[in-house]
C-alpha cells in the first residue's frame, strides 16, 4: 500500500465497465503508471455479469427508485409460483462511489424465485452469470475491427446470433406465431406465408436499403429524413402491416418512432453484416457475459502491460495538490496523486429516456428458436424476438404503446447450465413495464415450447448518463467522465469515440490517431495462437 501513494500516476481509472476497460487495452503498451480500481468486487461495473448470489445483492443495493421518476416496481402475478428470495444474512454489494457520487442509473431492481426452484432445476449461483448489459455486437462494428488491430479478439470467444423473429397474430384458427424475419433474398422467397405480391414490395425494399446511400436512392428519401420510418414504407413501398413490423423489428428501436433516416441506417446495417463472418448471421455475442468478458479482457491486458488492479474499493476525490495533482482517498485510508482521473458518469440525465428489463432463468433450451439458417452456418446461440405495439394479449389494457424485445439465449453462451435457457427482455421504461414485460415472457415461453417454468427473475430499471463526456481541470491535472453505457440493444460504436478521447488525454503529445488500439503481437504470439469466431 505504500507504494501506491509513493508515486504520481499518470491515470487513475475508476470502474471497470466497458469503456474504462477499452480505454486500458488501448493503454495497456504505453508504459504509463496506470491505477485502476473499481468500487465493487466484481468486475463490469454497469455491464457486468453477475451469478445469481451477486444478482440477489445487486438487486438488494439498487432496489430504490429516483424521486423524480418513480415507477410501480410491484412484481405482475405470472402463476409461475414465484417468490421474493429472501436477503437476509446476504453480502450486499455497493454503488460504485466517486466524489461521494452514488450511482442513480439504476433502480427498482427485485428478484423473483419459483416457489420450488432447486426442483425445477435451479442450480448453484455460479452456475449463472446473468448479464446487465446483453447487447448483440453486428459484425460490420468498428468494435470488432478494434479487437482485431488490438490482439485482444484472440481472448474472446463469439458466438453467432441466429433468426430474428416478430411475434404477431393470425387468424383465430392458427392462434399466435413467431414468424421470422425474412431479410434477404432467399429468406423472402422461402417464406411460403408471405403473399407473391407482398415478396415484390419487400424484394424492392431490401434492394433500396442496400444502395440508400445513392445520389439516386437519396433523391427519394432525403425529403423525408425526420419522417417516421413507418409512414415511409407504407406510402412508398406499400408493405402490409405485417411486414412493416417485421422491417421495424430489424431497428431494434425501443420507442417505435424511429426515422426514416435512422431506421435505414440501422436496417442497412443489418443487412450489409449478414455473411460477413460466416453464412447465415449478421451479428455475434461474446461468450460467458457479452460485453463483460469483453471488459475483463480489457483489464487482463491492461495487467499485462503493467497496470495495477484494486476491486472492491471506493474512491473519493480530493482538492489538487500544490503540483497541480488530483488527490486521492481510498477506502483503506490509502491517499494517492494523479495527474488524470478517467471516471464513468453516475447520474441518469433527466431528459433522456430509461428502459425496463427482465432477466430470466429458464429451464427449457427453447430448441427452436435456434435452428441453423444456412448450409455450412454454426449454431446460434442468441435469437432476437421482437413484440411490435400493441401485440402482446390485453396490451391496449396495460398502458404500453412502445414494442418489447427478447433475446433468448441458449446454454452454449454460458450463462446457464445445459438444457436451460436465459431471456433477457427490454423495453422503454413505463408505469406498466412490470406487467408487459411478464406479457411478453408469458407469450413467448407459450410459442417457443409446449412447458417451460420460469426459475428465476430479474427485473431492473435502467436509466443513461448525458451522452457526451464532461471533461473538468483541477490546476494542471485533468477529470475525465465517460458516459455511462448506451441502452441500445446492439453496441454502439460512438461509445468509443469517447474512449479515444480519453486516450489521447493520457497520452497527450504521444497520441497518434493511427495508433490507437493497433498493436503488434507480443513476442511469443502468432497466426497460429489465434481463435476463429465460432
Amino acid at each position: 500500500m505504500e507504494t501506491l501513494s509513493a508515486e504520481t500516476w499518470d491515470t487513475v481509472i475508476c470502474g471497470t465497465g466497458l469503456s474504462q476497460s477499452l480505454l486500458a487495452l488501448a493503454l495497456s503498451r504505453s508504459k504509463k503508471r496506470i491505477l485502476h480500481l473499481d468500487a465493487n468486487d466484481f468486475y463490469g461495473e454497469h455491464e457486468a455479469a453477475l451469478s445469481l448470489q451477486e444478482a440477489d445483492a445487486w438487486a438488494h443495493a439498487h432496489a430504490g427508485g429516483d424521486v423524480t421518476h418513480q415507477l410501480d416496481n410491484k412484481p405482475a402475478s405470472t402463476n409461475n409460483g414465484n417468490e421474493d428470495i429472501a436477503s437476509d444474512g446476504d453480502k450486499f454489494l455497493t454503488a460504485p462511489v466517486l466524489s461521494g457520487k452514488e450511482s442513480t442509473l439504476f433502480r427498482n431492481a427485485h428478484v423473483r424465485k419459483h416457489h420450488n426452484a432447486e426442483a425445477q432445476g435451479l442450480s448453484f449461483p455460479r452456475a449463472y452469470s446473468l448479464a446487465l448489459a446483453p447487447q448483440i455486437i453486428y459484425t460490420q462494428s468498428k468494435l470488432l475491427s478494434q479487437l482485431v488491430s488490438s490482439k485482444a479478439y484472440r481472448q474472446v470467444e463469439f458466438l453467432a446470433v441466429g433468426s430474428f423473429f416478430v411475434y404477431g397474430t393470425t387468424d383465430a384458427a392458427s392462434g399466435t406465431i413467431l414468424a421470422r424475419i425474412p431479410s434477404s433474398r432467399e429468406d423472402v422467397f422461402s417464406a411460403q406465408s408471405i403473399p407473391a405480391r407482398s415478396k415484390r414490395a419487400l424484394m424492392k425494399f431490401l434492394k433500396f436499403v442496400i444502395d440508400y446511400d445513392s445520389d439516386e436512392h437519396k433523391l427519394v428519401w432525403q425529403a423525408r429524413a425526420d419522417e417516421p420510418l413507418s409512414e415511409f414504407l407504407i406510402e412508398h413501398f406499400k408493405l402490409d402491416e405485417r411486414l412493416q413490423n417485421s422491417t421495424l423489428a430489424l431497428t431494434l428501436t425501443l420507442d417505435g418512432k424511429v426515422t426514416v433516416k435512422d431506421g435505414l441506417v440501422t436496417i442497412h446495417r443489418h443487412l450489409t453484416s449478414i455473411g460477413l463472418f460466416g453464412s447465415g448471421f449478421c451479428a455475434v455475442y461474446p461468450k460467458w457475459g457479452g460485453t463483460s468478458e469483453i471488459a475483463q479482457v480489457g483489464c487482463r491486458a491492461g495487467a499485462v502491460g503493467g497496470s495495477t488492479y484494486m476491486l472492491d474499493t471506493p474512491v473519493s476525490m480530493g482538492e489538487a495538490d500544490h503540483g497541480g495533482n488530483i488527490s486521492l482517498k481510498l477506502s483503506n485510508e490509502v491517499s494517492i496523486r494523479t495527474t488524470t482521473l478517467i471516471s464513468s458518469q453516475q447520474t441518469c440525465s433527466t431528459t433522456s429516456p430509461s428502459i425496463s428489463r427482465v432477466v430470466a432463468v429458464i429451464n427449457s433450451p427453447l430448441q427452436s428458436l435456434f435452428e441453423i439458417l444456412a448450409e455450412g452456418a454454426p449454431t446460434p446461440a442468441v435469437a432476437v424476438v421482437a413484440f411490435p405495439s400493441g401485440s402482446l394479449p390485453n396490451n391496449s389494457q396495460s398502458g404500453s404503446d412502445v414494442p418489447v424485445y427478447a433475446f433468448v439465449h441458449s446454454s452454449e453462451t454460458g450463462e446457464c447450465p445445459s438444457g436451460q435457457s436465459v431471456v433477457y427482455l427490454t423495453m422503454q421504461a413505463a408505469p406498466q413495464s412490470p406487467h408487459v414485460l411478464d406479457m411478453a415472457l408469458t407469450a413467448l415461453l407459450q410459442a417457443a415450447t409446449t412447458t417451460a417454468d420460469i426459475l428465476y427473475k430479474l427485473y431492473y430499471e435502467q436509466a443513461t448518463s448525458s451522452r457526451q463526456p464532461l471533461v473538468t481541470s483541477q490546476g494542471s491535472a485533468t477529470v475525465f467522465e465517460l458516459p455511462s453505457p448506451s441502452l441500445g440493444l446492439a453496441f454502439d460504436d460512438e461509445n468509443l469515440v469517447a474512449v479515444k478521447e480519453a486516450w489521447k488525454i493520457v497520452m497527450k503529445d504521444e497520441a497518434l490517431d493511427d495508433a490507437f488500439m493497433k498493436f503488434e503481437d507480443r513476442e511469443g504470439m502468432g497466426d497460429d495462437d489465434d481463435d476463429v469466431y465460432d
